[in-house]
């Protein structure tokens, strides 16, 4: 061992002793003067969920809440073009939703982020189960490369397998993200935990599927969806085996057209106006239910 690094352990050796002492809450006496002063650090409570975004609207749990995750963020910029990024764009949108869906009231809602930080794939349908949501929407805008004249939005449902080649490419693109999230059922015996997730899964895909119905009933002759307008992939931010939950492809970044009415006040309301009113009825409908 060199000269130089026995003295850099001579030095570190003592923060790293009072490091370790505040990560398991103890005290350390200081003496000083004939005095004792006691620096505490305090812990969250074992078990008690840390980092989860804050819940806006009614403080009744009894009402509904909506998960909205605008999708990639922080140093994960999306899908690019005209100098705008599909990051800010989702932002946009996510929060314009967010403020609808507060204004007319009777609906609890969180977002994944509000501001530009990155989340892993699995942080987000993880927010959605860690708050008992009861819907969860991520909001993206697409690509088409040098293709600019492709336009509109889609809506995507998970699915083991992908609806065309197009909805795999999209399914491969955003899960090389990260890892993709499962769920883990501990205690159960493997054909059970599969039966249970089968079965969650079953009604938590018709239930996705609802919803997506809704919306492009709602944003007919208001939005401008693609000729496929519903698709089916198997994406790793929709796998929540308990939260219906769709992702809404909001248009293609790369089309001037689709860019400039999603990044406007004017889009990014009818957008909400659109989205909050198939909520609206989503719940109503699973209340009636």
């Amino acid at each position: 061992m060199s000269l130089r690094i026995q003295l850099w352990l001579i030095f570190l050796a003592p923060i790293l002793l009072i490091a370790g002492l505040f990560a398991f809450g103890l005290t350390i006496p200081v003496p000083h003067l004939g005095r004792d002063y006691v620096i505490r650090l305090i812990l969250p409570d074992a078990g008690q969920p840390v980092d989860l975004p804050e819940v806006l609207g009614p403080q009744d749990k009894t009402r509904p809440l909506v998960v909205i995750d605008a999708g990639h963020g922080g140093k994960d910029p999306g899908a690019s073009g005209g100098g705008r990024r599909e990051k800010d764009i989702v932002l946009g949108l996510a929060i314009a939703l967010r403020d609808e869906l507060l204004e007319q009231g009777g609906v609890r809602v969180a977002l994944t982020r509000d501001d530009d930080r990155f989340l892993i794939l699995e942080e987000r349908p993880a927010i959605a189960r860690r708050l008992d949501a009861d819907l969860f929407i991520s909001i993206h805008a697409d690509s088409a490369g040098e293709i600019s004249g492709v336009r509109g939005a889609s809506i995507y449902t998970l699915s083991d397998e992908a609806s065309s080649e197009a909805a795999a490419r999209f399914a491969a693109r955003e899960n090389a993200a990260d890892g993709v999230n499962g769920a883990v059922l501990s205690g159960k015996s493997e054909d059970v935990s599969t039966i249970l997730v089968e079965l969650s899964q079953r009604k938590v895909q018709e239930n996705s599927a609802e919803f997506a119905r809704l919306i492009t009933r709602e944003g007919r002759g208001v939005l401008r969806f693609h000729p496929q307008q519903r698709r089916a992939a198997e994406l790793a931010v929709l796998r929540a085996p308990d939260v219906p939950a769709v992702l809404y492809e909001s248009g293609y970044i790369t089309n001037p057209q689709d860019a400039a009415r999603l990044a406007s006040e004017e889009g990014q309301a009818e957008f909400a106006d659109v989205i909050a009113r198939a909520i609206r009825i989503y719940f109503a409908r699973q209340t009636r239910g």
